[in-house]
């Protein structure tokens, strides 16, 4: 261990002439300490987001849909196939969708129907998972069978093995108005999936939807995910120019993108906010150091009386402050860690002392606060926190060099 820091570490105890000098340390230290554990906390609950926004949203809905501008896509088969010898496309598959009216007795609500094969969706996405009960091996073709999301099965007040009528727009000329089309489905499940997801989606088998909307083999478009779901939308415009139809196409980026910019702008304000948080916090260092070399100021001088250069001087103010930003660093990691650990049971017990919930699940896609501690995020929050120290100790310890030594024991 060097001289200067030995020496800092000993000022660092040594009894101390004003208690100002005690109380500022204290307060700078722990002013590093609550900042690196909040910015910790908000970053773990970023990445948190990040990871149910993949899990919840990415893994049920697909990544990008291609469809013709007008009427059907007939030859769907082939452009299946296009799209499968892609290699950025990972799997495609048929789907067909319309908007429709779901009634349980005097209660009605909008619904978007979406027909797909319930055997090739298990290897497509992740949304068998998330109906209940394990009742999507439940779920076949020519059975009369729906399922719908939780929300719209609560505001329908219909439960699992409940009938529902499905109307169905019917094409009608401009001068005649038809009724719509009447259908009786059992519902087979419910969907649990949290957010808007839930409140307006019900599923039925693609030759159920063919057969209802006199669609013969005609699909409404193809469903795709892609190998980096985060380049969606290039991966996607690549593929289209590589069919042989004109058709259109979007992404997930269109409909739930904005979830994903609000997550990454967060960050990158939090990342804003460390660097001020912190900064400010270690201003305080400033103040410690300049009120310490006043209160060393006869240490100092017979040091320098002792032979002690500038240099030595300096870096032992300079470790001085350095300390103070590691304590506070190290006890706000400590601090952080462990509360981005238990976050989500620390809201779940906070919720229940204010029995409601703070996310709601029809504004946000999830009801709960998610957590994922990432080491990089600490990592960086540390390095930055420590070197903000450095910078802050630079200016006292500069000062402390110009003492001169007899000026300072003359007047003891």
């Amino acid at each position: 261990m060097n001289l200067s820091l030995i020496t800092a570490i000993k000022f660092r105890k040594g009894r101390r002439k004003s208690g100002m000098v005690s109380l500022i340390s204290i307060i700078s230290t722990l002013s590093i300490a609550i900042g690196i554990a909040a910015l910790i906390i908000g970053l773990s609950a970023m990445n948190g987001f990040e990871r149910e926004l993949h899990n919840r949203v990415l893994s049920v809905v697909p990544h990008g849909q291609f469809y013709p501008k007008y009427g059907n896509l007939d030859n769907w088969q082939h452009v299946q196939q296009e799209l499968k010898d892609n290699s950025n496309i990972v799997s495609a598959l048929p789907f067909v969708n319309f908007t429709g009216l779901i009634e349980n007795g005097s209660k009605l609500g909008a619904v978007q129907v979406q027909g797909l094969d319930p055997e090739q969706e298990m290897q497509f996405s992740s949304l068998p998972n998330y109906v209940l009960n394990n009742k999507w091996q439940d779920f076949k073709p020519d059975s009369q069978q729906i399922i719908i999301g939780a929300g719209l099965a609560k505001n329908l007040s219909v439960s699992e093995g409940g009938w529902v009528s499905l109307l169905i727009p019917v094409s009608s000329s401009p001068n005649q108005l038809k009724p719509p089309k009447r259908v009786r489905l059992q519902v087979v499940g419910i969907l649990e999936l949290s957010g808007s997801l839930s409140n307006n989606m019900a599923l039925i088998p693609l030759t159920d939807a063919q057969k209802l909307l006199n669609m013969g083999d005609s699909v409404t478009g193809i469903m795709v995910n892609v190998k980096d779901v985060y380049q969606s939308n290039n991966l996607i415009g690549q593929a289209a120019l590589g069919l042989d139809e004109d058709l259109l196409f979007n992404s997930w980026e269109q409909t739930f993108g904005f979830m994903y910019r609000d997550i990454q702008m967060i960050r990158q304000i939090m990342y804003l906010a460390m660097i001020v948080v912190i900064g400010v916090a270690c201003f305080n260092i400033v103040s410690t150091l300049v009120i310490a070399v006043k209160d060393k100021q006869r240490d100092i001088a017979i040091l320098k009386t002792l032979g002690a250069t500038n240099r030595l001087i300096k870096h032992i103010f300079i470790w001085y402050g350095v300390i103070s930003g590691l304590i506070g660093s190290l006890i706000g990691v400590i601090l952080g860690v462990i509360l981005s650990w238990q976050l989500s049971n620390i809201m779940g017990f906070i919720e229940s002392l204010m029995g409601h919930k703070i996310l709601n699940s029809n504004i946000y896609f999830i009801d709960f606060l998610p957590s994922e501690i990432h080491l990089f995020d600490v990592v960086i929050v540390f390095i930055t926190a420590m070197l903000l120290s450095l910078i802050a100790s630079y200016y006292p310890a500069k000062r402390a060099c110009k003492i001169e030594p007899a000026r300072i024991l003359n007047s003891f």
